[in-house]
């Protein structure tokens, strides 16, 4: 049996005013149960609601909320960047503050690390709500991922985690800022485990993941932990070159021994065409590459915290 923990609570918030008085009530609530030192960390990833409001009444209310302040919206992997950075917990738990990831599964993520887990992962059951095409799309997403990429992610994992201090300790060091976190924790190993949970509708408000967002979602995380876009396109390019060089063979055969030569416009401008598009859609992947070295190279910090409470 380990000895009691301090633990940590990381929390991003982007306008969520109306949920942040249920969700400190809920949390506050499982945590009086489990009768442990804890703080809770709010980082208000640039909300433009009354979420700051909201945030310093808790704060004094509570002097275990803490509150971090962006100076602007630097996204969620940001967020939770600067949380893990602050928390000071012996076990840090990561979670949205949404109310779709339930406080009363706390207990059973402590169990499982007392049972010797340092990762404890959630698994989001599927819902009819979230529709079948984000269904679909999330099981194609981590079907890809886990085909390319050396790691292995399970589908339907959310952020609402449990990270043991030396998890924490090393997530720290790993200064990337193109993160994609589910696929980082796979990739750092320890003994891990798993959980499952229905996850709730939003208590209020609209989610933030458009799917122009999940879209970019998607690509951080294939270019964060694969280089196959980029093999990819030489293993194209040489199939291409390869059936070419047949036709080029066929070409000059019909030309000089028989007499069925035809002019062939129509075959030629499809193969001028689809050339150019794999040789466009593959810039497009370099660049995407290219872009993420050249956001690391400038060595700006990953978030800049405007306003603190707490510390």
């Amino acid at each position: 049996m380990r000895d009691k923990p301090k633990l940590s609570i990381v929390l991003p918030v982007c306008n969520e005013e109306q949920s942040l008085p249920q969700l400190y009530l809920r949390l506050a609530a499982v945590l009086k149960e489990l009768g442990l030192d804890y703080e809770i960390i709010f980082i208000d990833d640039g909300s433009h609601d009354a979420s700051w409001l909201e945030l310093t009444k808790l704060h004094q209310t509570d002097h275990r909320v803490k509150v971090l302040s962006f100076s602007r919206n630097f996204g969620h992997m940001a967020a939770l960047a600067a949380g893990l950075d602050q928390a000071a917990g012996d076990v840090v738990i990561t979670m949205d503050a949404d109310l779709q990831h339930p406080p009363e599964l706390i207990p059973q993520l402590l169990n499982e690390w007392e049972a010797g887990a340092e990762v404890v992962s959630t698994l989001r059951q599927e819902s009819r709500r979230a529709g079948y095409f984000k269904n679909l799309s999330a099981r194609f997403f981590y079907w890809l991922l886990n085909r390319i990429a050396k790691i292995n992610l399970p589908a339907n994992a959310a952020d609402f985690r449990l990270l043991d201090r030396k998890v924490v300790e090393t997530l720290k060091t790993i200064k990337e800022r193109s993160r994609f976190l589910r696929g980082l924790i796979s990739w750092i190993g320890y003994q891990q485990a798993f959980v499952a949970y229905q996850a709730e509708p939003r208590f209020a408000g609209k989610t933030k993941y458009s799917f122009s967002r999940m879209f970019s979602f998607a690509i951080d995380g294939i270019t964060a932990f694969s280089a196959f876009p980029l093999r990819l396109a030489t293993y194209l390019g040489l199939s291409i070159a390869f059936f070419s060089f047949i036709y080029i063979v066929y070409a000059i055969f019909v030309k000089l021994f028989t007499n069925n030569a035809m002019a062939g416009w129509a075959s030629v401008l499809i193969v001028v065409l689809f050339i150019g598009g794999v040789q466009l859609i593959f810039l497009g992947i370099i660049g995407e590459y290219l872009s993420r070295v050249f956001d690391e190279t400038k060595g700006r910090p990953f978030y800049i915290v405007a306003k603190k409470l707490g510390w």
